[in-house]
């Protein structure tokens, strides 16, 4: 039997909406002002609802504060490797941020176009198809093959291979979060994954 997907993407009630700064805790004003001061300049969809745990939002706001700008495998990559992930749990928060990051970055929209519709995009570049495969083998398969693994590591290298895990899992890990607290997607980013079956 297939299904539609339930919950994000029918505009439900947001479980963890912003918290007001004058409610903060000393330990969620000290996190929140750790985001707002860092290269993401403010407090974003993520870390609302995380922000109710700030122990744990500091700490994986910390971890994506690498994976996001400074890891192994570069802008490009990364932001290749989010909207794959974001696609895989249907994320409409992060595609909306990271898609059209992920075209400032090259992605081709033709590529972004085919993700968002579910189909595998026709790679130009070797690189970003081995960061695809890579990607859904970590996700739908969860394990990565052997000639996966070591085409993607004679191009990426062992840290941007083990960056790359990180990515995958991060990024999955904040698409739970946000797919549970039902975050709706930020309203100047206008960019939206449609409904797609559950296969």
């Amino acid at each position: 039997m297939t299904d539609r997907v339930p919950g994000p993407f029918s505009d439900p009630e947001d479980r963890l909406p912003p918290l007001a700064p004058a409610t903060w805790t000393e330990t969620q004003r000290a996190c929140a002002e750790e985001i707002i001061h860092g290269p993401r300049g403010a407090l974003i969809e993520p870390f609302v609802p995380l922000l109710r745990s700030p122990e744990l939002c500091t700490h994986v706001q910390r971890t994506g504060e690498y994976l996001r700008y400074r890891s192994a495998i570069g802008l490009r990559l990364s932001e290749l490797a989010i909207l794959v992930t974001a696609c895989h749990w249907r994320q409409q928060v992060e595609w909306s941020i990271h898609a059209p990051i992920a075209m400032r970055e090259g992605i081709a929209p033709e590529v972004v176009e085919a993700l968002a519709a579910g189909r595998r995009p026709d790679y130009q570049r070797a690189d970003e198809a081995l960061v695809h495969d890579f990607t859904q083998e970590s996700l739908r398969e969860r394990r990565v093959s052997d000639t996966t693994w070591a085409a993607t590591r004679e191009v990426l290298g062992e840290q941007g291979v083990v960056d790359l895990l990180g990515i995958v899992g991060y990024y999955t890990m904040l698409s739970i979060v946000m797919n549970g607290a039902q975050t709706p997607p930020p309203p100047d980013r206008p960019m939206r994954l449609p409904l797609l079956p559950i296969s």
